[in-house]
């Protein structure tokens, strides 16, 4: 399993890289410690490119890897991989709008007056 994250890391990687220093790009760490308990890897480029991950015996995954985008923005994600899914967080990520004041107000008041429950006949 862990040799499908460290290929799926690297391609992520390439996919990411501008196409001219993708060329010419080295690895210039690169460190990977398998155990009975878990793992740590590493992986930083000369482009630029950088990848850690952490897991352990339960199957939880801690990382994130950064990248320069092409229009020169710094790409940076960090991620958990649990038994409930992948979970990225990154200031680049969509995330949802704010809720509306009068929703929240309405959920205020109906967490303050709950309704009774009809007696069945």
């Amino acid at each position: 399993m862990f040799k499908f994250y460290v290929v799926a890391a690297l391609l992520a990687c390439v996919a990411a890289a501008p196409v001219d220093e993708d060329v010419h790009a080295e690895v210039k760490e690169l460190k990977s410690d398998v155990r009975a308990d878990g793992f740590d890897f590493t992986l930083d480029t000369t482009n630029h490119i950088h990848e850690d991950a952490s897991g352990d015996a339960h199957g939880v995954i801690h990382g994130g890897f950064e990248w320069i985008s092409p229009e020169g923005v710094h790409v940076k994600v960090a991620y958990v991989a649990d038994e409930e899914g992948y979970h990225p967080s990154s200031d680049l990520l969509p995330t949802p709008p704010p809720v509306p004041e009068a929703i929240l107000k309405a959920l205020e008041y109906l967490k303050a007056h709950p309704q009774k429950e009809e007696a069945h006949h």
